[in-house]
């Protein structure tokens, strides 16, 4: 064995988080406590921490208003030889947790206990800063590519929080406070400035005055807003909190006059499965969505371009902009929707051995339509690779790409069933509230990840993999 190896710890094991609730006897962890699922954005690309034996890095966080309190603890430390020495996990850690988060225990038990009892989740800008700073550590722990948050960032006023807390039963100890932080989500906003049609060319004398006017608010002026960061604690995930969240946050914006569109930031493919399901049982609610049907009237040409007008484009563009979905999202769920509504002996399913009654000419008509449609929208964002490519292995990667969208669909759609009968079971049933509370002014990345890509990716699934 390396001798390096007894002074190395795996990062990703040494790091143990959990949530604290005072209790009559002191203070206890709430349900488990749980590791990282990323640290190299933290200890390296390898993940490991040197000059420690038996290394635990505890951070414990009060369950309500996420104080947080770091212990480190270990049997033996690496003594420095030269330039090799042990890692500085404090000093590390100390550019990613505010100083309270280095109090000593007994301090920090004590301002738990402390905490009153009519404490609610932030709704202000002080606070939401306040909360902020002790969180953050969570987003290179939980979301790979995530970058810590600048509070010192001049555009900080362009984004907004939410808070998702579990509000418990009252409790016969008159001190518990019963908030216990489950998660957030940020959201950043873009001005959106679109040129009048046709475009008009302003006097010098217009320009000064608004420039000059006094009563100009920016928060009036249209803008898109970007879901960049969105966390669920272990403790909570797989009951449902993650697609609530969501669909707060996009029935909040889209009561929001000056949001003309709702994007997310380098989704993963676990987000974006929650994105689809919920954005496909919103636009279901829609009766112009529910309207949008293929045009079996349609003849499909030998040779030539595809139909342009396989659906009605017009009634498309206007449900996807009082949706306020991105045109590549709205596409997406309009295709995943008319693949359910297709006859059964055409639709495809998840199951190959499936039976289904032999189908009808017209039937296999509107799949073809169906397939056409999706077809031509998975070229149009993939026309430069798919271009390289000679034309008889063009068709078949393209053909590949379609069945491994229609498989995916499926997939999608079966989940989707499955949660709206999950839902129709909860609802007689009484559950745990959760709060929702939003706070402007909450953040702003250090450093901005990729915007999403455009395209599906050729004949095969995104290769971004995580579990919800």
């Amino acid at each position: 064995m390396d001798s390096n190896d007894a002074w190395s710890t795996p990062s990703n094991d040494a790091l143990l988080l959990s949530l604290v609730s005072p209790s009559p006897s002191g203070v206890k962890t709430i349900g488990h406590s749980f590791h990282p699922k990323f640290t190299y954005s933290i200890f390296g690309d390898s993940e490991e921490i040197f000059g420690y034996q038996n290394l635990e890095i505890n951070l414990r966080y009060n369950a309500s208003d996420m104080r947080p309190n770091l212990s480190i603890t270990y049997d033996k430390k690496f003594a420095a030889i030269g330039d090799t020495e042990a890692t500085d996990v404090d000093a590390i850690l100390r550019e990613l947790l505010p100083d309270v988060a280095f109090q000593k225990k007994k301090d920090f038990e004590t301002a738990v206990k402390s905490l009153r009892k009519n404490w609610t989740p932030p709704g202000k800008l002080a606070t939401s800063f306040n909360v902020i700073s002790r969180v953050q550590i969570l987003v290179p722990l939980y979301i790979e590519g995530g970058s810590a948050i600048d509070m010192d960032d001049p555009d900080a006023d362009r984004w907004t929080v939410f808070f998702l807390y579990q509000k418990k039963a009252a409790s016969s100890d008159a001190d518990i406070n019963p908030y216990v932080f489950a998660g957030y989500s940020t959201v950043y906003r873009f001005f959106h400035f679109r040129l009048p049609t046709p475009p008009q060319s302003p006097s010098e004398a217009d320009l000064e005055k608004a420039t000059l006017a006094q009563d100009f608010d920016l928060s009036e002026l249209p803008c898109r807003n970007r879901i960049s960061q969105f966390i669920v604690l272990p403790l909570f995930q797989g009951k449902g909190l993650g697609p609530r969240l969501y669909s707060h946050i996009f029935d909040d914006y889209i009561k929001h006059p000056q949001t003309t569109e709702i994007t997310v930031e380098d989704p993963n493919e676990a987000f974006d499965d929650l994105r689809d399901i919920a954005d496909l049982q919103y636009l279901r609610q829609l009766p112009g969505f529910q309207a949008l049907r293929i045009n079996t009237d349609i003849n499909i040409p030998k040779i030539g371009a595809a139909p342009n007008n396989i659906v009605d484009k017009a009634a498309c563009e206007a449900v996807r902009v009082k949706a306020k979905m991105a045109p590549r999202q709205f596409a997406r769920v309009l295709e995943m929707y008319l693949m359910s509504k297709l006859p059964e002996p055409v639709q495809p399913g998840i199951s190959p051995e499936k039976a289904a009654p032999d189908a009808t000419k017209d039937q296999k008509h509107e799949y073809r339509l169906w397939r056409l449609m999706l077809k031509k929208r998975i070229y149009k964002h993939n026309k430069d690779a798919l271009g390289e490519l000679e034309i008889p292995e063009r068709i078949t990667k393209l053909d590949e790409t379609v069945s491994s969208v229609e498989f995916d669909y499926a997939r999608l759609l079966a989940r989707a069933e499955e949660q709206q009968k999950n839902l129709a079971e909860e609802q007689p049933k009484e559950a745990a509230a959760v709060a929702v509370a939003s706070a402007s002014n909450g953040s702003s990345a250090n450093g901005k990840r990729k915007a999403v890509d455009d395209g599906e990716k050729l004949a095969s699934k995104r290769a971004r993999v995580d579990d919800e």
